[in-house]
């Protein structure tokens, strides 16, 4: 079937079709995709078209096995999929977005009340389609839902012995037949010879996430799947009569690797920065945090944070956090007055009075069984298959697990509000077990009676809690940071775009930096390295980095590649590393206001698997080539290294050592394509460059 395609700079149009077909194409100038409905066909994808590089990704021939669906799900035991004859089209409807469009095409089940509505979003300058689905029961009686598949569309980037698949991150390497499941937040399908490629960027959450790139057997295409779990973690849904669920959202990206702006390093994270976060990056960037977990544990108290609040101002920290042991209990807001006579109103004062915002750890689910909650509302316990009361390991001891799919989260909605109202709040660190712990038990609620009618639905559900609760945070304190740790997410070391969606920023992972032999920067550099390709970075607080742990260079160094975070003892400092400190990082603030360094990540030297024995770093860089470079010697031993970067614009750069003050040079795109020699100076093991684009 032939169709017209009127192209236009931006938005969305109706193209005319032969044998009663429509057809709407959503584009922005950058991507373009072209939906087509038929009786007989169901709703498909026409043409997904990078507009910049000219390149097609749909293949007018089908595949022989498995042919697109658009999405799929079953309902009440009945597969359905909306590439086919069985539903009919309600309409289509064109809404205006911030800095984009969507267009959403309903449907209706012939033979049931289930209608669809399939939603696709453009946003200004990314190339980059954003899909999500709203499943309604239109009948009187519950309709009950599974397998669902949000996302299924057949990509060609050319012959399949060419193409190449980048997994978790998009930092792996591995076959194109392949499930990707909970780490996967972010795939690359790409022609090795050609470049060009297609990113898929899932939002469903944690564990409930599943990707099937399905490369076998098509010759010249990938066809992909983006669902929620149908094994592991298997989603359910039942929709009581009216009832809507608003599914998690997809991205489809599409690059050239190697093609200046167009290359992954670019689009990825200028997409996730400025799409997917939720305004971390419109503020300037992350705040720097201090938090007192290490060494103080549960032991901190009044004395220890008053002292330690005088060295975090002058360093120019710009949230102190009190982490756990400022409570009384678990899941109250009562302080422990034995740690903190007076209460924590003395310490937010002096906290404001260095310039700082006050932040706060607190346990979201995870609750002690003396709490009003607990002791009024036992029933709202998350409950194991033997129906006893769920328990999670923790700091203080043993301590009940809360279901989140039940009239809990309201509570707990209300207990964060009223803290960040009483001790005026910059950040909370939310923490401790929800839909399972990242240590092992057993995941989801058994319990009845909850907002779930099994097991299998508690799991969505209880993510969903979560959504719910920051929901209400932010609807009476737009500007506090919810932090959604790796714990509470389900997970060591997990990012995703689904936790982007709810909250703001992920304490990603520990690690330990004790001793100046501990693991410490470099550990933090792994896992920022391995995640940056498709994870924005300044969404991620790597602890347990310690101020005060020698090279205090290496730690500054390490913790602009990502969201800067702080622990340790800074009372440890000599009056001359707090000066250091203070000049650092007012240096990088000013830098982070002026310059949007947020717009890609390009890991250097042994970036792939950094080590004590090779020199690692990175460079973060906006779209005029300004920005920063962070060189790491380790104890490779080398005096110097070659910084290659290929993809920086064309124009003059003045390269300027933050460490010594000294000018490397003016340098332009052909010098570092080739490598720009940077030596380190004697001893030296960091080196920070500061780029500066010339007009």
């Amino acid at each position: 079937m032939k169709i017209r395609v009127c192209w236009i700079a931006f938005g969305l149009i109706v193209a005319a079709a032969t044998a009663g077909a429509q057809t709407w194409t959503v584009s922005n100038g950058e991507v373009s995709r072209t939906l087509q409905f038929s009786e007989a066909a169901g709703l498909s994808t026409q043409q997904l078209t990078d507009i910049k590089t000219h390149t097609d990704f749909i293949l007018s021939s089908k595949p022989r096995y498995n042919v697109p669906q658009e999405f799929a799900l079953e309902c009440d035991g009945q597969h359905y999929s909306g590439g086919s004859n069985q539903f009919a089209l309600l309409g289509a409807s064109e809404e205006v977005l911030p800095k984009g469009k969507s267009l959403t095409i309903r449907l209706r089940a012939k033979q049931t009340a289930l209608e669809v509505a399939v939603v696709y979003a453009v946003y200004d300058g990314h190339p980059a389609i954003r899909k999500h689905l709203v499943l309604r029961n239109a009948g009187e009686q519950p309709l009950h839902c599974s397998h669902l598949n949000l996302e299924s569309i057949a990509p060609s980037v050319g012959p399949e012995a060419e193409t190449t698949l980048l997994t978790q991150y998009g930092s792996v390497p591995r076959e194109i037949f392949y499930t990707g499941r909970s780490e996967d937040a972010g795939l690359l399908v790409a022609n090795a010879r050609t470049g060009v490629g297609f990113a898929v960027v899932s939002e469903v959450p944690g564990y409930m996430k599943r990707t099937e790139i399905l490369g076998w057997d098509e010759f010249d295409r990938v066809p992909i799947g983006v669902l929620y779990d149908t094994d592991l973690m298997p989603f359910s849904r039942t929709l009581r009569p009216r009832e809507a669920f608003i599914t998690a959202s997809v991205s489809l990206l599409t690059f050239r690797n190697g093609d200046g702006f167009r290359d992954p390093h670019w689009v990825l994270p200028t997409y996730t920065a400025q799409v997917l976060m939720r305004r971390v990056e419109a503020r300037g960037g992350a705040p720097w945090i201090y938090n007192t977990w290490e060494p103080f544990e549960r032991e901190i108290n009044r004395d220890t944070v008053m002292q330690l609040l005088n060295v975090a101002g002058t360093m120019g920290i710009d949230i102190f956090t009190i982490d756990d042991g400022w409570q009384k209990e678990y899941g109250a807001n009562e302080v422990n007055l034995d740690a903190f006579p007076g209460g924590l109103k003395p310490i937010q004062d002096a906290v404001e009075a260095k310039g700082m915002r006050l932040g706060l750890w607190i346990p979201l689910a995870a609750i002690g069984d003396s709490t009003k909650e607990y002791l009024e509302h036992p029933g709202w316990a998350a409950l194991d298959i033997q129906g006893k009361p769920k328990i999670t390991g923790t700091a203080a001891g043993p301590k009940p697990v809360m279901c989140l799919a039940s009239p809990f989260a309201d509570t707990a909605a209300d207990r964060i509000n009223d803290a960040i109202e009483r001790f005026n709040l910059a950040y909370v660190k939310l923490d401790l077990t929800t839909i399972f712990n990242a240590y092992g038990e057993a995941p989801g609620c058994w319990a009845k009676g909850h907002d779930h009618a099994d097991w299998s639905e508690s799991l969505g559900k209880i993510y969903e809690g979560i959504s719910s609760v920051t929901h209400r945070v932010y609807a009476k304190h737009p500007d506090v940071l919810l932090d959604l740790t790796f714990e509470l997410w389900g997970q060591k070391h997990m990012v995703d775009a689904g936790l982007l969606a709810v909250g703001d920023l992920d304490w990603l992972s520990n690690v330990d930096d004790r001793v100046p032999t501990s693991a410490g920067p470099l550990q933090a550099r792994t896992l920022l390295y391995q995640r940056a390709a498709s994870m924005p970075v300044e969404s991620m607080l790597i602890g347990n980095i310690h101020g005060e742990v020698p090279s205090i260079q290496e730690s500054f160094a390490t913790e602009i590649g990502s969201a800067p975070l702080l622990l340790g003892d800074l009372r440890k400092l000599t009056v001359a590393d707090q000066q250091w400190y203070h000049e650092k990082i007012a240096w990088f603030k000013q830098l982070r206001r002026s310059r949007r360094i947020s717009d890609s990540f390009f890991p250097l030297g042994s970036a792939a698997q950094p080590s004590a024995s090779q020199w690692d770093g990175f460079a973060r860089l906006e779209r005029s080539g300004s920005g920063v470079i962070a060189l790491f010697r380790n104890h490779s031993g080398v005096p110097g290294v070659d910084v290659r970067l290929p993809l920086i614009p064309e124009g003059k750069f003045r390269v300027k050592s933050v460490m010594t003050g000294g000018e490397l040079g003016v340098f332009n795109k052909a010098d570092w394509a080739q490598g720009v020699h940077v030596k380190f100076g004697g001893d030296a093991t960091v080196e920070i460059l500061e780029v500066t684009a010339e007009r």
